[in-house]
């Protein structure tokens, strides 16, 4: 089975102050981009709010195939 999972701390910053709004940038902005990767097993990046800060990361899991 392969995956895919997003992975965010809402604990500070903007996305304390705002996490539907944040939450909602950051799904954009990665739904958009997702389309440079293959996403097989391994693939993955951080993730950053609208500060820059990293807040977390998505993946792909699972096992290659």
């Amino acid at each position: 089975m392969t995956k895919f999972l997003l992975e965010v701390t809402l604990d500070d910053g903007p996305l304390a102050a705002d996490p539907v709004g944040e939450l909602q940038r950051i799904l954009r902005y990665w739904g958009g981009n997702l389309r440079h990767y293959p996403l097989r097993p391994g693939d993955a990046s951080v993730i950053h709010d609208s500060e820059y800060r990293e807040v977390g990361r998505w993946s792909v899991a699972g096992q290659a195939g």
